[in-house]
């Protein structure tokens, strides 16, 4: 399954990526050598209209732009070292700036990530923030795209669809008599940073999760070779997710192929998966066990209690 901006990718960019360490291009971050260890780099912008709404608060913008790339770190097996930042700014509002630079920075004590530079511009709009971020892994030991194996069991951290539903809310697609939490989801993404080591350690690949689920694991399955299959009752649902399920408002598509989950997506043996979830808990950190990698090349199966095919008409959000 491959989405508009796969193509674009592997169409203009790809071609310059020559470096052993860009992967192609062809997974969520790359890797710079150093003695003793790789410097794991990710890039991701989130621009007003598309990531977050005009009306968000300033410091959810900070936190989500930071978060995300954290996100992207931790699904590679990485620890935080530090992030470069550019703001490209429709005018300059002290207050909105204020607020911005107060969460990036009790996100910055939080995470243990400091700034290290970046660069601010002006523009006609929209608003646009883009962060990239630098992470510390031992040598050879990032946990890429590429890798899983058949037989492995397929784990994703946390709920899956919320943030999904909490734009929605926000757009009034959608009511719901419990919306704070899924809004929540949205605007501030928790990235498993606690879970990177336990990610090197297990996984045979991962990735984070978010343009969706059902689109994320299956760009993971092609670059591995291989395909999946999903038991859908075994998806990990909030309260609130699982409330509008259970009323027909929304189908399990929304919540699979929404996006912005910024959840870890990874597969391992079986044996294995005891001892992650064992540091999962540890680390406070829910994970769920919800499919089996299988040989093939179709894309990922979503099936119900019964085994049947569930079929999903999209399976990712599409930036193009």
């Amino acid at each position: 399954m491959s989405s508009g901006e796969d193509s674009l990718i592997s169409r203009y960019f790809a071609p310059l990526a020559t470096d052993p360490g860009a992967f192609g291009l062809r997974d969520d971050a790359a890797v710079l050598t150093t003695i003793g260890e790789d410097i794991v780099v990710n890039t991701d912008a989130i621009v007003e209209g598309v990531h977050f709404l005009p009306d968000d608060p300033p410091d959810s913008i900070a936190r989500k732009a930071l978060r995300t790339n954290l996100s992207d770190l931790a699904a590679k097996g990485a620890e935080p070292a530090g992030f470069v930042l550019t703001l490209a700014l429709t005018s300059r509002d002290e207050t909105w700036l204020a607020g911005f630079a107060r969460g990036l920075g009790e996100d910055i004590a939080t995470y243990g990530c400091p700034l290290l530079g970046g660069d601010t511009v002006s523009t006609p709009g929209p608003l646009m923030v883009s962060v990239t971020g630098f992470g510390r892994v031992p040598q050879g030991r990032i946990v890429r795209r590429a890798g899983a194996q058949v037989g492995d069991r397929i784990v994703v951290t946390g709920t899956i669809g919320d943030a999904a539903l909490g734009l929605a809310l926000l757009q009034g697609r959608l009511a719901s008599s419990n919306e704070e939490p899924l809004i929540a989801r949205y605007r501030v993404p928790q990235p498993r940073t606690t879970l990177a080591r336990a990610v090197r350690e297990h996984a045979t690949a991962s990735m984070d999760v978010s343009d969706g689920l059902a689109g994320d694991l299956a760009k993971l399955c092609k670059v591995s070779g291989v395909a999946a299959v999903i038991e859908a009752a075994q998806l990990p649902l909030s309260a609130p997710a699982s409330a509008l399920l259970e009323a027909g408002m929304i189908a399990i598509e929304t919540l699979v192929a929404g996006g912005d989950d910024y959840e870890i997506l990874c597969t391992m043996p079986k044996t294995r998966l005891a001892s992650f979830m064992a540091q999962a808990t540890a680390a406070g950190v829910a994970v769920t066990d919800i499919g089996e990698v299988i040989a093939g090349d179709a894309p990922p199966r979503f099936v119900n209690a019964d085994g049947q095919d569930i079929a999903l008409q999209r399976f990712s959000y599409q930036h193009f």
